[in-house]
């Protein structure tokens, strides 16, 4: 059974960083069939949105506009782990952010993403 769980929020202020992981388990990322992983938050009063994703073959990186240039997002093989460097972060970036795995082989924009983790909490305020 592929599981997620998310770690790295907290509380920042604005202009600062935060590393959000995303430690997955059932599934190797390594793996020709293994999941492609997206970044997803939720703001209070906004809709759920993406954030960013990464393909199986880390072939390709999505950001959405809202945060591309500033968020960062990696693999590492080692630890089967997909990373989201968070870059001066603005208080519009508040929300509780979680990740979630998808099917291999499609556009990771467009990848219907059906097992997902319990979310961590990103604050930046001052």
């Amino acid at each position: 059974q592929l599981q997620l769980v998310e770690s790295g929020g907290g509380l920042v202020q604005p202009g600062g960083s935060l590393t959000l992981a995303c430690t997955v388990s059932g599934f190797s990322l390594d793996s020709p069939r293994g999941p492609t992983i997206g970044w997803f938050r939720l703001a209070p009063g906004k809709e759920h949105e993406g954030v960013s994703c990464i393909s199986n073959s880390e072939d390709s990186a999505w950001y959405s506009d809202a945060v591309k240039g500033r968020f960062d997002i990696s693999r590492d093989s080692a630890t089967n782990t997909v990373f989201l460097q968070m870059n001066n972060l603005k208080p519009e970036d508040t929300g509780d952010y979680s990740c979630a795995a998808a099917p291999p082989g499609l556009e990771c924009a467009r990848a219907p993403y059906s097992y997902w983790g319990q979310g961590t909490q990103v604050t930046v305020s001052s």
